[in-house]
């Protein structure tokens, strides 16, 4: 049983996504963290901040390291945060004399920003190539009915006749728009979070700047002075992720509005009704509006935690562990539903 339908046993398979998720789950989370007290030590040892050979063990024992996850769900109900039961025992499988060289001038703000940062790359990547091959599938539909007319409605009245292509676009060229604007938030918004204990990198005096652009470089991440009270750029991704599952709505409204009238569209692969056999009820769209108006609603937590009093706030910084997964995960099953939606599609229009 779960409190989220994102994960639930049987909801997760009407609006989660495993792929999305996978991105979300404690394991990704420690082992992103583990990646960035890897570079970490390596930048520093580069630098001679640390030894290099604490440097190499630090990185052998973070390959192979699994956490004690009991230990580290009491401490973080403790601490407001996983990382200093990590660290603790990080530091212990190190042994004494490497252990005091783990999270040199680092702070538990850095690590969890940045673990956030690797995993929204991934995400990233997965969204764009899902909205790659949904556009491919629309130029399909217009290739194959585009040439047909429907009945064009304007304030849900039957209006003029319209082109197919005419409802295709209106599909399609949103999310051309917002593939763009996630591709171009990938470029730049993906960066690294170092800045030790108030964001002023003080623990490693004259190494610290060089130390961030070397461990930036380690993690492909982009070098930006910290950024720990200025949340706009997952704002901006939260935005973002509201603004594609809008235009997957309207995708889904359309279908179901379509369906409903049972004269302009042929679909297949509806879902069963358990009273009335002869249904096909269009699940895939209804879900997308569902989705669509989920995440409308959670853009305003993630500007809520905006709101990030002097140079850390653990209420903000919760608000968004809270809000952004959800968000992601809606987007990635949006995207999985509007591919489906559209691959079902096997008639629209009329000639």
């Amino acid at each position: 049983m779960s409190v989220s339908a994102f994960d639930h046993p049987f909801l997760s398979g009407l609006v989660g996504d495993r792929e999305t998720a996978a991105f979300f789950t404690a394991k990704a989370d420690i082992k992103a963290m583990l990646d960035f007290e890897m570079a970490l030590a390596s930048s520093e040892a580069a630098e001679g901040s640390i030894p290099v050979r604490a440097a190499e063990r630090i990185a052998e024992v973070c390959a192979h390291f699994e956490p004690d996850m009991e230990a580290l769900r009491v401490a973080t109900a403790r601490d407001g945060v996983v990382v200093p039961e990590l660290i603790r025992q990080l530091r212990e499988a190190c042994g004494p004399d490497v252990g005091r060289h783990v999270h040199k001038g680092a702070t538990s703000q850095d690590v969890i920003d940045t673990s956030l940062m690797l995993r929204l790359r991934g995400v990233a990547a997965l969204l764009e190539d899902r909205m790659e091959r949904l556009d491919s599938a629309f130029a399909d539909l217009d290739s194959r009915f585009g040439h047909r007319v429907m009945m064009g409605h304007t304030r849900m009245q039957a209006a003029i006749e319209i082109k197919v292509s005419d409802r295709i676009r209106a599909w399609c060229e949103p999310l051309a728009r917002h593939r763009a604007r996630l591709e171009a938030f990938a470029e730049s918004a993906l960066v690294l979070q170092f800045g030790g204990a108030a964001g002023t990198l003080d623990a490693l005096g004259e190494d610290g700047v060089v130390v961030r652009e070397a461990l930036a470089e380690d993690l492909g991440l982009g070098n930006h002075a910290q950024w720990q009270s200025q949340r706009d750029r997952l704002g901006e991704l939260a935005s973002l992720l509201s603004l594609i599952t809008g235009s997957l709505g309207k995708f889904g409204q359309d279908i179901a509005l379509l369906a409903e009238a049972a004269s302009e569209i042929v679909l297949a692969g509806g879902g069963a009704s358990s009273a009335l056999a002869h249904k096909q009820n269009p699940v895939a769209a209804e879900v997308l509006v569902s989705l669509a108006r989920f995440n409308a609603a959670q853009l305003s937590g993630m500007h809520q935690a905006l709101v990030h009093e002097q140079e850390r706030s653990g209420a903000a910084w919760t608000l968004e562990w809270l809000t952004l997964p959800q968000m992601a995960v809606a987007t990635g099953a949006s995207l999985r539903l509007a591919l489906e939606l559209a691959g079902n599609i096997r008639s629209l229009g009329r000639d």
